[in-house]
Protein backbone atom coordinates (compact mmCIF):
# COMPACT_ATOMS: atom_id res chain seq x y z
CA UNK A 1 0.00 0.00 0.00
CA UNK A 2 1.68 3.41 -0.76
CA UNK A 3 1.91 5.88 1.40
CA UNK A 4 2.04 9.31 1.32
CA UNK A 5 4.56 11.93 2.99
CA UNK A 6 2.20 12.08 6.31
CA UNK A 7 1.58 8.34 6.76
CA UNK A 8 2.85 5.93 8.82
CA UNK A 9 2.70 2.12 7.78
CA UNK A 10 2.26 0.14 10.89
CA UNK A 11 2.09 -3.77 11.11
CA UNK A 12 -1.33 -5.49 9.71
CA UNK A 13 -2.63 -2.09 10.05
CA UNK A 14 -5.60 -2.64 7.61
CA UNK A 15 -7.15 0.63 8.65
CA UNK A 16 -6.11 4.30 7.91
CA UNK A 17 -3.99 5.71 10.75
CA UNK A 18 -4.56 8.86 10.19
CA UNK A 19 -1.85 11.81 9.60
CA UNK A 20 1.48 11.50 11.57
CA UNK A 21 2.73 14.17 13.02
CA UNK A 22 6.18 14.57 15.01
CA UNK A 23 5.87 16.01 18.21
CA UNK A 24 9.37 15.62 18.93
CA UNK A 25 13.46 14.52 18.46
CA UNK A 26 15.84 13.74 21.02
CA UNK A 27 19.66 13.49 19.68
CA UNK A 28 22.37 11.94 22.77
CA UNK A 29 25.11 12.68 23.67
CA UNK A 30 27.07 10.62 26.32
CA UNK A 31 22.95 10.81 27.62
CA UNK A 32 22.24 8.34 30.75
CA UNK A 33 18.72 8.36 29.08
CA UNK A 34 16.33 10.13 26.55
CA UNK A 35 12.92 10.62 28.25
CA UNK A 36 9.50 11.61 26.60
CA UNK A 37 6.35 13.12 27.78
CA UNK A 38 3.24 12.12 25.52
CA UNK A 39 0.28 13.88 24.53
CA UNK A 40 -2.72 13.33 25.37
CA UNK A 41 -4.57 13.72 21.71
CA UNK A 42 -3.40 10.86 19.89
CA UNK A 43 -4.62 7.26 19.56
CA UNK A 44 -0.66 6.17 18.80
CA UNK A 45 2.75 7.08 19.79
CA UNK A 46 5.75 5.84 17.87
CA UNK A 47 9.25 6.25 18.08
CA UNK A 48 12.01 5.92 16.11
CA UNK A 49 15.37 4.92 17.08
CA UNK A 50 18.12 5.87 14.76
CA UNK A 51 21.60 5.16 14.78
CA UNK A 52 21.51 4.51 18.96
CA UNK A 53 25.05 3.36 19.71
CA UNK A 54 26.34 2.52 23.61
CA UNK A 55 29.07 3.94 25.23
CA UNK A 56 29.44 0.61 27.11
CA UNK A 57 30.13 -2.61 25.11
CA UNK A 58 27.59 -5.46 24.66
CA UNK A 59 24.41 -3.58 26.97
CA UNK A 60 20.57 -3.65 26.38
CA UNK A 61 18.79 -0.58 25.08
CA UNK A 62 15.74 -0.46 26.90
CA UNK A 63 12.38 1.67 28.05
CA UNK A 64 9.91 2.13 30.69
CA UNK A 65 6.66 3.90 31.15
CA UNK A 66 5.29 6.11 33.46
CA UNK A 67 1.66 7.44 34.57
CA UNK A 68 3.09 10.00 36.86
CA UNK A 69 4.93 12.62 34.81
CA UNK A 70 8.02 11.04 34.71
CA UNK A 71 8.68 10.46 38.55
CA UNK A 72 8.67 7.08 38.45
CA UNK A 73 9.55 4.28 35.15
CA UNK A 74 7.77 1.50 36.68
CA UNK A 75 4.92 0.36 35.14
CA UNK A 76 3.76 -3.01 35.19
CA UNK A 77 4.22 -4.93 31.95
CA UNK A 78 3.92 -8.46 30.41
CA UNK A 79 5.78 -8.57 27.48
CA UNK A 80 7.25 -11.36 24.74
CA UNK A 81 10.48 -11.14 23.00
CA UNK A 82 11.37 -13.36 19.78
CA UNK A 83 14.19 -12.96 16.99
CA UNK A 84 16.15 -13.84 14.13
CA UNK A 85 19.69 -13.44 13.75
CA UNK A 86 22.48 -14.38 11.16
CA UNK A 87 26.29 -14.17 12.20
CA UNK A 88 28.44 -11.93 10.11
CA UNK A 89 30.54 -14.93 9.37
CA UNK A 90 28.00 -17.43 8.30
CA UNK A 91 28.50 -19.91 11.38
CA UNK A 92 24.99 -19.74 12.78
CA UNK A 93 21.75 -18.39 11.92
CA UNK A 94 18.13 -19.12 13.41
CA UNK A 95 15.00 -17.85 15.15
CA UNK A 96 14.34 -18.06 18.88
CA UNK A 97 12.11 -16.63 21.69
CA UNK A 98 14.31 -15.29 24.27
CA UNK A 99 12.54 -15.59 27.93
CA UNK A 100 15.49 -13.80 30.10
CA UNK A 101 13.88 -10.59 27.60
CA UNK A 102 10.82 -11.44 28.90
CA UNK A 103 8.66 -9.97 31.27
CA UNK A 104 5.59 -11.25 33.41
CA UNK A 105 3.86 -8.51 35.56
CA UNK A 106 7.13 -7.22 36.27
CA UNK A 107 8.03 -2.85 36.70
CA UNK A 108 12.03 -3.36 35.26
CA UNK A 109 12.71 -2.14 31.76
CA UNK A 110 11.77 -3.62 29.30
CA UNK A 111 14.60 -5.10 26.48
CA UNK A 112 14.11 -3.45 22.61
CA UNK A 113 17.88 -4.24 21.69
CA UNK A 114 20.52 -6.86 22.90
CA UNK A 115 23.93 -7.25 22.90
CA UNK A 116 24.01 -4.01 21.10
CA UNK A 117 27.95 -3.49 20.43
CA UNK A 118 30.06 0.29 20.25
CA UNK A 119 31.90 -0.61 17.33
CA UNK A 120 32.92 2.49 15.54
CA UNK A 121 30.60 1.05 12.58
CA UNK A 122 27.76 -0.31 15.27
CA UNK A 123 24.25 0.45 15.93
CA UNK A 124 20.85 -0.39 16.56
CA UNK A 125 17.14 0.75 14.56
CA UNK A 126 14.18 0.45 14.95
CA UNK A 127 10.66 1.56 16.23
CA UNK A 128 7.89 0.97 19.17
CA UNK A 129 4.49 1.90 18.55
CA UNK A 130 2.37 2.84 22.18
CA UNK A 131 -1.45 2.03 21.41
CA UNK A 132 -3.74 4.86 23.04
CA UNK A 133 -1.33 5.67 25.97
CA UNK A 134 -4.02 8.00 27.67
CA UNK A 135 -6.92 5.49 28.14
CA UNK A 136 -8.03 5.37 31.30
CA UNK A 137 -10.00 2.57 30.80
CA UNK A 138 -8.28 -0.01 29.68
CA UNK A 139 -4.67 -1.35 29.22
CA UNK A 140 -1.94 0.10 26.84
CA UNK A 141 -0.20 -2.34 24.27
CA UNK A 142 2.54 -1.74 22.65
CA UNK A 143 4.66 -3.60 19.79
CA UNK A 144 8.53 -3.10 18.78
CA UNK A 145 10.33 -3.98 15.90
CA UNK A 146 14.71 -3.09 15.89
CA UNK A 147 17.51 -4.84 14.04
CA UNK A 148 20.41 -4.59 16.25
CA UNK A 149 24.22 -5.33 15.49
CA UNK A 150 25.38 -7.16 18.03
CA UNK A 151 28.78 -7.79 19.66
CA UNK A 152 29.47 -10.80 18.15
CA UNK A 153 29.52 -9.30 14.50
CA UNK A 154 25.60 -10.53 14.48
CA UNK A 155 22.67 -8.94 13.13
CA UNK A 156 19.72 -9.64 15.42
CA UNK A 157 16.22 -9.09 13.96
CA UNK A 158 14.28 -8.21 17.47
CA UNK A 159 10.21 -8.69 17.83
CA UNK A 160 8.64 -7.09 21.38
CA UNK A 161 5.03 -7.20 22.32
CA UNK A 162 2.77 -7.04 25.30
CA UNK A 163 1.32 -4.54 27.50
CA UNK A 164 1.28 -1.75 30.08
CA UNK A 165 -0.97 -3.38 32.62
CA UNK A 166 -2.63 -0.25 34.10
CA UNK A 167 -5.90 1.59 33.18
CA UNK A 168 -4.02 4.91 34.59
CA UNK A 169 -3.27 7.66 31.51
CA UNK A 170 0.57 6.40 30.50
CA UNK A 171 2.14 10.10 30.42
CA UNK A 172 6.08 9.73 30.09
CA UNK A 173 8.85 7.26 28.13
CA UNK A 174 12.11 7.05 29.33
CA UNK A 175 15.07 4.60 27.10
CA UNK A 176 17.97 3.94 28.44
CA UNK A 177 20.71 1.41 27.94
CA UNK A 178 21.26 -1.11 30.81
CA UNK A 179 24.83 0.41 31.81
CA UNK A 180 26.80 3.20 30.59
CA UNK A 181 25.04 5.86 28.68
CA UNK A 182 23.06 6.17 25.14
CA UNK A 183 27.01 7.40 23.12
CA UNK A 184 25.11 8.50 20.52
CA UNK A 185 21.61 7.96 18.29
CA UNK A 186 18.49 9.79 18.13
CA UNK A 187 15.08 8.91 19.14
CA UNK A 188 11.89 10.70 17.24
CA UNK A 189 8.64 11.05 18.63
CA UNK A 190 5.23 10.99 16.45
CA UNK A 191 1.48 11.14 17.08
CA UNK A 192 -1.11 9.57 15.24
CA UNK A 193 -4.32 10.24 15.35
Amino acid sequence: MPLGANKVALYGASADTGTAVLLSTATASSSASLSFTLPTAYKQVKFGFYNITPATDTVLFEFNASTDGGSNYNVTKTTTFFYAYHWESDAHSGLGYITGSDIAQGTGYQTLMRDVANDADACGTGELTLYNPASTTYVKQFCSRTATYETRDTIEDSYIAGYLNTTSAVNAVDFKMSSGNIATGTIKMWGIK
